[in-house]
């Protein structure tokens, strides 16, 4: 099983190894977070960290702590501190952009990370989200291919919770248009906050007598919000609900049955890919000459960018295993409160 995994984790992974690049050390790489309240970001962190001390470069980093303001005064800290080269997420893609255009202008290179900023000078680094979004869908669809459907979107300052719904809508399209699935709820989610989503989930129930059959929520944290707006009805377990990032309390609500699908994007990766790109665009590297580069226009202005987008994998009850495999999580996380013999991997 083991070796499953690794071959699965072989086709999700781009490697970006900075082995065969000669390189000065000692570079400082700025590290700009949106927030640090969702389970995933220290894991990102902790490989940005992680890739750096390996190449002998310098990390640093602010939290914006939810606030777009406060990111902009990060940022220019960060530049203030030496840094060679910037990984930028976002709070607001668009309240973001004077910063990026600061930096770009004193040559330094900007990593767009896991969320899309609008600057053709920087550099594009995310999974595929609108196969993300296709994925969750499907989740949900396989076991509920009809009845009152809720989206509860991410937040509306971030093009990817549009680009994770442009997916969704591509799945469960024909199914919306010929009336077998009906759109009941839809709301963005004010700063991807749980809290938020649980608020919009509980309208939507009241709103339609809690005749609500399945729940696209668009990552783990606004599923973990609307499963208690559920579990408070008496819902949870009977409504499929999506997500995505392959929290350890998600996967754990996947093997207890309250999460269909969460949709993994192996955030290991994705950091060591980040440092190691910023290490390259800090010592000149083109951005057109980074390995496993593609161009994107998929954003709401159609700037076209040199973007690296790694492969997500949907994580359901029947591949729990995956996760467990590759030592994301423990299988005593994702087991805990299962009942013998209901999950295979928790047997």
């Amino acid at each position: 099983m083991r070796k499953f995994a690794t071959a699965m984790l072989a086709g999700v992974a781009i490697s970006l190894t900075l082995a065969n690049v000669a390189h000065a050390k000692d570079k400082i790489i700025g590290v700009s977070w949106s927030n640090f309240q969702e389970e995933r970001w220290k894991t990102d962190e902790a490989a940005i960290k992680a890739a750096l001390e390996a190449s002998g470069d310098k990390y640093i980093s602010a939290d914006a702590q939810s606030s777009a303001a406060k990111q902009l005064t990060d940022v220019e800290s960060l530049i203030a501190q030496g840094a060679n080269a910037l990984i930028i997420l976002a709070q607001d893609s668009s309240a973001i952009a004077p910063a990026v255009e600061k930096a770009v202008a004193e040559g330094i290179p900007v990593v767009g990370y896991d969320r899309l900023i609008e600057n053709k000078d920087a550099f594009y680094l995310t999974f595929d989200n609108k196969e993300v979004g296709r994925m969750e869908a499907k989740g949900v669809y396989d076991v509920k291919p009809e009845g009152n459907y809720v989206f509860i979107k991410g937040s509306g300052a971030d093009p990817n919770a549009d680009f994770l719904f442009a997916g969704q809508m591509e799945v469960l399209k024909e199914a919306v248009d010929s009336g077998k699935i009906k759109n009941v709820g839809e709301a963005y989610t004010d700063g991807w906050l749980p809290a938020n989503a649980q608020k919009n989930m509980e309208q939507f129930l009241t709103a339609n007598d809690n005749k609500v059959d399945a729940v696209v929520a668009s990552n783990d944290g606004t599923a973990g919000g609307a499963i208690a707006a559920l579990d408070a009805q008496g819902l949870a377990g009977s409504v499929p609900v999506s997500g995505q990032d392959g929290d350890h309390a998600a996967l754990n609500r996947i093997a207890l049955g309250t999460q269909t699908v969460s949709v993994w994007k192996d955030s290991r990766e994705l950091g060591k890919a980040a440092a190691e790109i910023a290490v390259q665009l800090a010592e000149g590297t083109a951005l057109d000459a980074i390995p496993n580069v593609v161009k994107f226009n998929g954003g709401p202005a159609g700037v076209e960018m040199n973007s690296v987008l790694l492969k997500p994998v949907p994580i359901t009850k029947d591949n729990l295993n995956i996760v467990i495999d590759a030592g994301w999580v423990s299988k005593d996380v994702v087991c805990q409160g299962v009942a013998a013999g209901s999950v295979p991997a928790c047997n």
